[in-house]
């Protein structure tokens, strides 16, 4: 089996002496830190590769013409990735704050933001790179807006204190030409006072940055901005790696080669040994001594499957995320049992929670920093934000639950257990203003 080798090294976070920006920002320390920049390039285009389906089995080397040569890549990390944003992420999350002015102008950012497909993209960013970035800019009606920057387009720079405060962002990229794909360098600089934007070495017009912050928003999956997938690439590698293997075995039994044993065959009768798969082995005029069959090859079939079980089951463990396509997840599964199978993935997924949550607050505090969106700049402050994970329902045993715990809770969190309650404030007051005959599903034309 080939050896998977590490092609990067963990990322660090880009630091530089506060001393070096007191006076501004040249585009020689610009310069400095993209070179610096880039040297992470590899890695991240090795895990967008990996989510892509392009692995390195179809970079190994080719084997002779006449050996078979399958490439086979099971794609793990889609499959990793979608179903963990599908658990943690497949119910948006709520956000919620107690004023309803401030609340009504965040609905209406994230309706021009279409927040739900944004945020998904996001944290699925955030789940290949191990971190991500949100880019905010206003558009030509002065509304804010977002896009999602990948880490490969966008980095900043964070003094070299305890605090690491950030520095300034660069987001900068090449224009390709008929004759280099890698054209000029463009770009712009973003401070908490000023976006300039630049081309080649060149500083252009700058502008002032309305915000005061600088207005990008770091997304990570945690401290250490490891992908999601990045700790089992190995393994899926060598997986990849084993099932071509198997594919190749496969083949070469289809073609098994043919002994003739006793009888010598012309030069018209094996053209050519290795690609007729034809041995002929002679010596003998007795007819009674010449033997034709086919070969038996020994198989390791019992092998490969038992280290194709291992590494699936070690892809799954070590990723954190379950295989919700096997077997012990049916339908007749109770939640009990099923909590317990999905409990690293929700470890995982509260983890990010909290990194989601700190990069929200941030989120809210740019969108409140201009008074065009919001009357108090420290509304952000107060935004709650909730998060729910995507489980199949049983709403006959939340039922059960919800009505063995009456009189012994309130009716808050009696609601609070049923998943077809939206809003729990909502539904007690529905239920205040219904007579006994709408409770019992009748209307008052009915009596």
């Amino acid at each position: 089996m080939n050896k998977t080798k590490v092609p990067y090294q963990l990322p660090e976070p880009l630091l530089c002496d506060a001393a070096k920006v007191e006076n501004g920002i040249s585009m020689e320390l610009v310069d400095e830190y993209i070179r610096k920049h880039e040297t992470k390039r590899q890695r991240y285009v090795y895990l967008e590769n990996l989510i892509k389906g392009f692995h390195d089995i179809y970079n190994q080397p080719e084997k002779e013409s006449w050996k078979p040569d399958n490439r086979l890549a099971v794609n793990f990390p889609r499959y990793i990735t979608e179903t963990f944003l599908g658990y943690a992420y497949g119910i948006p999350i709520k956000k919620s704050h107690p004023n309803e002015e401030i609340e009504e102008a965040i609905r209406l950012f994230e309706d021009n933001n279409e927040i739900t497909d944004h945020e998904y993209e996001l944290f699925k960013a955030a789940c290949v790179y191990g971190h991500a970035w949100e880019y905010f800019y206003q558009d030509e009606e002065a509304k804010t807006k977002m896009t999602v920057c990948t880490p490969i387009e966008l980095f900043t720079v964070y003094d070299d204190t305890l605090r690491k405060r950030s520095l300034f962002s660069v987001r900068y990229g090449y224009r390709s030409t008929d004759t280099d794909l890698r054209g000029e360098r463009y770009g712009e600089i973003l401070t908490r006072e000023l976006i300039i934007p630049f081309e080649g070495t060149k500083k252009l017009e700058q502008r002032i940055n309305p915000y005061g912050l600088i207005p990008v928003v770091e997304y990570r999956m945690n401290d250490e901005r490891i992908g999601l997938y990045e700790e089992v690439a190995g393994l899926i590698e060598a997986y990849n790696h084993v099932i071509g293997e198997k594919a190749n075995d496969v083949e070469a039994f289809a073609e098994a080669y043919l002994a003739v044993l006793g009888a010598e065959l012309d030069d018209e009768g094996v053209y050519k040994i290795r690609d007729n798969r034809i041995i002929n082995i002679y010596g003998t005029d007795n007819a009674k001594d010449i033997l034709v069959q086919f070969l038996q090859k020994p198989t390791a079939d019992g092998t490969q499957e038992n280290l194709l079980n291992r590494l699936e089951d070690l892809i799954y463990e070590t990723s954190m995320v379950a295989n919700i396509s096997d077997d012990t997840f049916g339908s007749s599964t109770s939640g009990t049992a099923l909590a317990y199978k999905l409990q690293a993935m929700s470890n995982l997924a509260l983890g990010f929670d909290r990194k989601i949550e700190k990069s929200l607050r941030k989120r809210y505090k740019i969108f409140c920093s201009l008074g065009t969106n919001v009357p108090d700049p420290n509304a952000w402050r107060q935004v709650e934000i909730q998060t729910s994970r995507n489980l199949p329902k049983n709403i006959q045993e939340e039922a059960q639950t919800a009505a063995q715990l009456a009189g012994i809770v309130s009716k808050e969190t009696q609601l609070s257990i049923l998943s077809i309650v939206d809003n729990v404030q909502e539904e007690m007051k529905r239920i205040t203003t219904e007579t006994p005959a709408d409770m019992l599903g009748f209307s008052h034309e009915d009596e």
